[in-house]
């Protein structure tokens, strides 16, 4: 999938240390072998939750660099940043370290990926001249959220490129029910939810990339179609406001802000909380809650449901989207068990 992308035309590859549970970077690296390493732009992010010191980000990035098989990086972004972890890593040297690697050319640009609100977002890009670029979480239902629109324009006028990570939200905006299937239905245009989805991101001139998560080769090529039509500015305002109508029909049924990003996890008592969000959020947005109870009932019985959560509050501390994951877990298991 990864080579038929870029023969396809991507050449931009995005991975971190810990995606996969460590394994997406070694993935990456067996299959930019045989020459598709020097046609693409390689991406991927210090673990900032495992840095304390320079020697720790100089074991990291250089095991990383063991796992991909490469000698140098074209981005490197400091990942999942928030205020805490920006001020520890500064405080740490992290600039300096980087200006190092830099100068040797084994990190041609640094950034950074963002989880917070936006005056945090602000700080950090005030804090540096020498960002070349961010990524921040971006779509039509997250317009106010983190960085969102504001922080968008924010970093454009500053001169950073700005890459948007999820932009159908976990994939979750693939897949609607049949009221917004209907909605996106009666455009005039013919388009997937996931081209509306995409093309709502691509149509602002401030957005350089997006990363779009693909798990068949059915997808890439639906993707690569996408992409090449996509443009700037290439919604009309009359599609613009469907796209409001559908934001206001996914907000009224969207119980649980999760992105599924995994932060919050592994849990130390076993509870699956992304898993048990999904199933109370599949059960609101797509009206099939007696599939979610029975999926409910099998993690009870693995120890992995709602049920098995203590209220430690390990996992809030770690969440981007800052839910009140305990309370959220015992309203699920309220609702499904």
């Amino acid at each position: 999938m990864l080579r038929a992308g870029i023969d396809g035309g991507i050449n931009y590859i995005d991975t971190a240390y810990p995606y996969h549970r460590g394994k997406s970077e070694v993935l990456v690296g067996k299959a930019l072998e045989g020459g598709y390493r020097d046609r693409v732009h390689l991406a991927t992010k210090m673990p900032s939750w495992l840095i304390e010191t320079q020697t720790d980000m100089t074991r990291r990035f250089e095991e990383q660099l063991q796992r991909m098989q490469t000698d140098r990086v074209e981005f490197y972004l400091l990942h999942a940043l928030n205020a805490e972890r920006w001020h520890k890593l500064r405080d740490a040297g992290v600039l300096e370290w980087a200006h190092e690697r830099i100068r040797e050319g084994r990190i041609a640009h640094l950034g950074f990926s963002f989880h917070d609100s936006n005056a945090a977002f602000r700080e950090i890009v005030d804090a540096y001249q020498d960002w070349t670029f961010c990524q921040i979480q971006y779509n039509f239902l997250d317009e106010a959220t983190q960085a969102g629109t504001d922080g968008l324009r924010y970093a454009a006028s500053r001169g950073l490129g700005i890459v948007v990570m999820e932009p159908l939200r976990g994939g979750k905006l693939a897949a609607p029910n049949a009221g917004i299937s209907a909605m996106w239905n009666a455009a005039s245009a013919e388009r997937s939810a996931a081209e509306w989805a995409l093309d709502w991101v691509w149509n602002h001139p401030e957005v350089s990339l997006l990363l779009s998560g693909m798990s068949t080769p059915e997808q890439v090529q639906q993707n690569l179609d996408a992409a090449g039509r996509s443009e700037a500015g290439m919604l009309a305002p009359s599609e613009l406001n469907l796209i409001a109508h559908v934001r206001d029909a996914y907000n009224a049924l969207i119980r649980v802000p999760c992105t599924a990003c995994g932060y919050c996890m592994p849990c130390p008592h076993g509870v699956s909380i992304t898993d048990v969000f999904q199933l109370v959020n599949e059960g609101s947005m797509f009206e099939n809650w007696d599939l979610q109870r029975k999926k409910y009932g099998e993690m009870t019985s693995e120890g992995s449901s709602a049920g098995s959560c203590i209220r430690c509050g390990a996992c809030e501390e770690k969440c981007p989207q800052h839910i009140a994951i305990r309370d959220e877990l015992a309203g699920v298991a309220e609702q499904l068990g």
